[in-house]
């Protein structure tokens, strides 16, 4: 299990002038809980989940695994970092290799840290399905044969390969039918609680975030705007971004109120 606390983050990308893509953010999501990361799309989500994971340059404050502060500046680093944490991406198309096996892909995961034998190897890959609710055949089939639903369970078993503490999982369901969402959500809060993994999930569909999150933190033009436990969240949203997020999600029961135009991002107060 790990802990992951970010304070102060602040990144720039390079050429582009104006406001930070992500300005001084802190959240901390403690070991064994999932932290759901909502806002609207450019609110600067993903680009936190890379500077976490050492992908893009920090302008400014800390990322702390554990308590030690994580410097991604050598080979040897990025390989330590990938034994702690592990990211799942929106699209399992680009993720896995079309040549290979979902047996090999699997398999090479599992052997990056470790050597295996190949019985060894074949029972850690059937290992990894069952985590995600695949049948342990499917490993002899290439990713093309599978469902969008499946490819991304396959993402989410090869991140498990490692064993990491910490599981980054950016949109990883705005690409699956609505139908499939659901069961994918559903099996990352299994995995969370099965294996004591801390978890951030990221996406902009405020209700399924809050469906497997322990708290909930709202972004919005590169802050944080507000952050709450889930249920306080749903029942009490504070910030005109969060009450804007829920009002977006379709209802066949109530009809929601559309909310006012959010502020310009000049005129919001900077949280505290």
């Amino acid at each position: 299990m790990t802990t992951l606390r970010v304070a102060g983050l602040s990144v720039r990308h390079p050429g582009r002038p104006g406001p930070a893509a992500v300005d001084g953010v802190s959240l901390e999501i403690p070991s064994g809980t999932t932290l759901g990361l909502v806002g609207e799309s450019g609110s600067g989500k993903s680009t936190l989940a890379r500077a976490i994971v050492g992908l893009v340059p920090v302008h400014g404050g800390r990322v702390l695994l554990d308590g030690r502060e994580v410097r991604v500046r050598t080979v040897r680093d990025r390989r330590r970092l990938g034994r702690l944490v592990q990211v799942v991406l929106q699209d399992p198309d680009t993720a896995l290799d079309p040549r290979m096996t979902v047996g090999r892909t699997l398999a090479e995961a599992a052997t990056v840290f470790q050597r295996l034998d190949r019985p060894a190897r074949a029972a850690r890959v059937a290992e990894l399905l069952g985590l995600v609710g695949l049948d342990p055949r499917l490993a002899d089939r290439l990713p093309r044969h599978l469902s969008g639903g499946q490819r991304q369970r396959v993402a989410v078993a090869r991140a498990l390969a490692v064993g990491p503490g910490l599981l980054i999982a950016d949109e990883i369901t705005s690409a699956l039918d609505v139908s499939v969402q659901a069961a994918v959500l559903n099996t990352i809060r299994e995995l969370q609680q099965r294996l004591g993994l801390s978890v951030l999930l990221i996406g902009h569909n405020l209700p399924a975030v809050c469906h497997v999150s322990d708290v909930v933190a709202v972004m919005r033009h590169g802050r944080i705007v507000e952050t709450a436990p889930t249920e306080t969240i749903l029942r009490t949203p504070q910030h005109p971004c969060t009450r804007a997020l829920l009002a977006a999600v379709p209802s066949l029961r109530t009809p929601r109120p559309v909310p006012s135009p959010l502020p310009s991002p000049s005129s919001e107060e900077r949280p505290s």
